[in-house]
């Protein structure tokens, strides 16, 4: 039902944006979410977006990404700024309803010091 992409090789200090597309709308979800997991590393949380709008963020990204949505669009979107090396991960996006998580294959994202 969510499919991430927008992954792909950037420099440190260089941005990115991840889109998360639903098959249905976005907007029938609960809450959606972005993850991340690093090589050898537990997936971990990185920001949220609730169906009211509001926002949260992994202390580790809070002022670097930006998460948003799009209703026209039928998109979220992770925007990634000032990246580093530390970001590098597959992100996966989540939605939440009904007390069910539904995920979306991840992306790469590889950020070169």
């Amino acid at each position: 039902q969510l499919q991430a992409c927008g992954g792909g090789l950037v420099q440190a200090g260089g941005s990115l944006r991840l889109s998360c597309a639903g098959s249905g709308s976005i907007f029938s979800f609960d809450s959606v979410a972005w993850y991340r997991q690093a090589p050898g590393s537990q997936r971990e949380w990185v920001a949220t977006i609730r169906s009211a709008g509001y926002t949260n963020y992994a202390d580790s990204v809070r002022g670097r990404f930006t998460i948003s949505r799009d209703s026209a669009a039928n998109t979220v979107y992770l925007q990634m700024n000032s990246l580093k090396p530390e970001d590098t991960a597959v992100y996966y996006c989540n939605g939440h309803r009904d007390f069910t998580n539904y995920w979306g294959q991840g992306t790469q994202v590889t950020v070169s010091s």
